[in-house]
Parts: C-alpha cells; sequence; structure tokens
C-alpha cells in the first residue's frame, strides 16, 4: 500500500469536495499520520471514507461509540472550529488520539476525555509514539465536562448527542466556540455553538451528517403528551 498516495487520495477526493478548503487543516492532515492512530488490524482501511472500529467487533464499536469518525468529518469540524495557537480546547471522547492530535497541533492545550480504559491508554500511547506533549488524554466521563480545568476556549465532542447539555456549554469562556453532531437517525447536523455573552449563545447548523453516539449523554424522551 502506497501510504503517501492513499493520503493524498483521501485529501483531494474525500475531504477537499466536502468543502475543506483551509490550507492549514489540509496541511495538517498531511503532516500528522492517520495510519499511526488506526489499530493494526485496520490499518487497510486508515484512509477509507468511513468510520474505523477501534474495540470489538464493528457492529458493536459503532453501538457504543468506540471508532474513529470519517476523515471528511473530522477535517470538517476542525475547520469549522478554527483553533488558534493560544487557545485551550476540551474534547469529549478520545477514540484512538488522532483529533487530539491534530488538535494539539493548532492548540495550546488539549485535554481529552475518554470514558472507556483500553481506549485511553491506546490514545496516550499513540500520542505518545507521534511527539506530541500539549494533548492529556483523561479516564473520565465527558458528559459531565472538565469544569475544573475551565473555562474552554473550544470544546469538540468527537460524537453525536441528542442535545448539548447545558453543563458544558457553561464551561465555554465568553466568544468560545463547541462543537458537536446533534440530532437522531438518519440526519444530524454538525452544530457549531459560540457563546456571545454571559448568558448568550449563538448557534449555526451548517451541514448535515451522521456519527455514533457518545456514552452518558441524555437522550431525551420522544413522547409527548
Amino acid at each position: 500500500m502506497n501510504l503517501e498516495q492513499a493520503r493524498f487520495n483521501m485529501i483531494e477526493q474525500q475531504i477537499r469536495p466536502w468543502d475543506v478548503l483551509d490550507a492549514h487543516v489540509l496541511h495538517l492532515l498531511s503532516v500528522v499520520k492517520r495510519e499511526d492512530f488506526v489499530p493494526p488490524a485496520h490499518k487497510a482501511l486508515a484512509f477509507v471514507d468511513m468510520e474505523i472500529p477501534l474495540l470489538g467487533h464493528s457492529e458493536e464499536a459503532l453501538r457504543l461509540g468506540h471508532c474513529m469518525l470519517a476523515p471528511r468529518v473530522e477535517a470538517r469540524m476542525l475547520q469549522d472550529l478554527a483553533v488558534q495557537k493560544h487557545e485551550k480546547v476540551l474534547e469529549i471522547g478520545a477514540g484512538s488520539g488522532y483529533m487530539a492530535a491534530l488538535l494539539a497541533h493548532r492548540a495550546q492545550r488539549v485535554i481529552s476525555l475518554e470514558i472507556q480504559p483500553e481506549l485511553v491508554q491506546m490514545a496516550r500511547a499513540n500520542l505518545q509514539h507521534a511527539g506530541i506533549h500539549n494533548a492529556e488524554v483523561r479516564q473520565a466521563d465527558g458528559a459531565k465536562g472538565a469544569p475544573v480545568e475551565g473555562p474552554f476556549d473550544v470544546i469538540l465532542l468527537s460524537g453525536s448527542v441528542a442535545e448539548v447539555p447545558h453543563k458544558l456549554l457553561a464551561q465555554l469562556k465568553v466568544g468560545g466556540r463547541l462543537m458537536a453532531i446533534v440530532g437522531n437517525n438518519p440526519i444530524m447536523q454538525a452544530t457549531l455553538v459560540t457563546r456571545t455573552g454571559e448568558a448568550d449563545y449563538r448557534t449555526t447548523q451548517a451541514w448535515d451528517t451522521v456519527a455514533p453516539r457518545l456514552q452518558n449523554f441524555p437522550e431525551p424522551s420522544r413522547f409527548s403528551f
């Protein structure tokens, strides 16, 4: 497998056509080695337009959110957040550590919360192997956030939720941004929330996608009375 050709094809055939045109993001995708964050059994899928299972069988991994998001989704979220060098980032759902690696190249500091112990170890090892020292992976329930470390300039949910809990929005600085994939199958919205004041938020939903659920986030009842 020609890794560099496969990486080039991923960027040119999957990511650019999805309106990811930011030169900094495209450069990051070429230098952060995605294949180094993929389990050995799935190396051949590193550049494929799909979610990659990280633990267990594919169906179970997708059901539990133990997977890497599709490359175009990761790239589009990174572009929309426009992380700056001075910013502190909270990621919910470390997975294999790949998104934390991308964020760390753009941010001052990244704290990534992961509820699954095996994924915590995987992400830590991958980040260490990649020589990234400003991203920290913690075993924690990301649905609760990291209030002691906040407020944050950027919060990224690396998976989908039915709705964004206010406790996470409250951990944003004024001017900070939160990115999440919100909604239910078959269509979800990539949602960018910007905190514009102490109690004010602006929400935009620029594109549709689907993604596996993050664990322990509330699922509102669909019944109405």
